[in-house]
């Protein structure tokens, strides 16, 4: 049954990301890659929920939904190739590539914190 909530959680999961990002893109161009750091901050922040209310979520849903859902939604290795494609693009490349690490590490920390911190207070 884990195998088929996973299975289940990331086909969902790798369709909204395509869904996202390209959504993302269309409004906000390509200078950064903008819709791979919507769904990295977004699936963060959902994953970062879904460990703060802890035991207080059935386990089948950790599985269906951080497992599955937030494994195919956020995506590390587009952010490392956007980044190093970025990076190769000159001097202003570099520190747009510079900029697309720090603005994903800060955001993606602070939500997966602030996901852990409200879910742990709504669950108790």
């Amino acid at each position: 049954m884990t195998l088929v909530l996973v299975l289940l959680g990331g086909a969902v999961g790798a369709v909204c990301r395509f869904l996202v990002d390209r959504a993302t893109t269309a409004r906000a161009g390509t200078a950064l890659p903008w819709g791979t750091l919507v769904v990295n901050v977004a699936g963060s922040a959902l994953l970062g929920a879904i460990a703060g209310a802890g035991s207080g979520l059935p386990g089948w849903l950790g599985q269906l939904a951080g497992t599955g859902f937030c494994g195919a939604f956020t995506t590390y290795s587009t952010f490392g190739y956007e980044t190093v494609r970025l990076a190769a693009d000159g001097t202003g490349g570099r520190y747009r590539a510079l900029f697309n690490v720090a603005v994903t590490l800060v955001a993606g920390l602070g939500a997966a914190a602030l996901g852990w911190r409200l879910a742990a207070l709504a669950t108790g």
